[in-house]
């Protein structure tokens, strides 16, 4: 599996990326993977690596949904929980399902596909349609199917994620996904239990267990923090704390083009951090059903995020600028 050492060599990442292109999955011809974007298919995952270090893997087999872990900085400090894919000793074991980065709902025509319990359905991997690696940015696209616990197919989707080479210590995950009504008319209900979402190292939570204060922090695009981000509405959040003896932070974009703009964020002081435009009735407590989404059977919808992991806290990593060039296509 993915190595947790920064120094991965180069000799192994242009092996890589060369057997993945002869397979027909990674790089492109004339890609030099030690300096470019490698996206390489290799013992049941898909690897990132930003010029021959590694990021990311993208794991879909035998799993409850799609999901990126571990996510890592540039001198291999883990943006996200371990647990439950690795048992470090020291880290809380709630919430089995907060797995990586991931994208799921909780109601989808009544199916719950946010937790792994009995009842839930899974999102299963159906194909890759593109596997791509660059000079400057690789490419992840895959289909998926919603399957329900007793076999039903509820709906369908396309995952596209782009992982752009870093200019400097900011590194980007930019995640697409488009929902199609397959199987006919279907409603994205109204829960607070979702969606494009992120559960964030241990260390940065701004609460510990038993009750023991944090040293993280939430801020959002109106200046409100911490507890009190929970259930409002923003079109950017940020969540920073310590990593490894230095403070990093992980930013979500919600962009203009999505339905319900700007989101609601369903970002607890534990770690979930997660941009929700579906939970209307749990953060503002209107009528229930209010956030429910109907999507006409043929029809699809599609959501854009982007996902900063920067140095530094909200102010020092500058993040609503970032937030005002990306709104703006730069």
């Amino acid at each position: 599996m993915f190595p947790e050492l920064k120094a991965a060599s180069r000799r192994v990442a242009v092996l890589l990326c060369a057997v993945a292109w002869m397979a027909g999955l990674g790089c492109q011809s004339g890609v030099d993977a030690a300096s470019g974007v490698s996206v390489t298919a290799t013992n049941g995952v898909v690897q990132v690596h930003f010029a021959g270090q590694p990021f990311t893997e993208y794991r879909y087999q035998e799993v409850s949904r799609p999901f990126l872990f571990p996510i890592l900085g540039p001198d291999g400090e883990h943006f996200t929980r371990r647990w439950p894919q690795e048992d470090p000793g020291d880290e809380e074991r709630d919430h089995p399902h907060h797995r990586g980065l991931w994208w799921a709902h909780g109601d989808a025509n009544g199916v719950d596909f946010w937790s792994e319990s009995k009842e839930a359905g899974r999102t299963v991997h159906a194909a890759f349609e593109s596997l791509k690696s660059g000079a400057s940015e690789g490419w992840i696209v895959a289909s998926n199917r919603w399957v329900a616990a007793d076999g039903r197919v509820i709906a369908t989707d396309r995952r596209s994620l782009r992982f752009p080479l870093p200019e400097g210590p900011d590194r980007i995950v930019d995640y697409e996904i488009t929902v199609f009504a397959s199987e006919g008319d279907l409603v994205l209900g109204d829960t607070k239990e979702g969606t494009m979402a992120i559960r964030l190292a241990e260390t940065m939570r701004v609460s510990q267990p038993k009750g023991r204060p944090g040293e993280g922090h939430i801020v959002n695009a109106e200046g409100i923090r911490d507890a009190a981000t929970w259930g409002r509405r923003a079109p950017w959040c940020d969540y920073y704390g310590p990593v490894q003896g230095k403070t990093v932070g992980v930013a979500i974009f919600d962009h203009p083009s999505n339905p319900r703009y700007p989101t609601w964020w369903h970002v607890r002081d534990y770690g979930l951090f997660a941009a929700n435009p579906f939970g209307v009735h749990d953060f503002e407590k209107q009528e229930k059903g209010t956030g429910n989404l109907r999507i006409a059977a043929g029809g699809s919808v599609t959501f854009r995020y982007r996902f900063l992991f920067h140095p530094g806290d909200t102010a020092s990593a500058e993040v609503g600028a970032k937030f005002d060039q990306w709104k703006a296509g730069r």
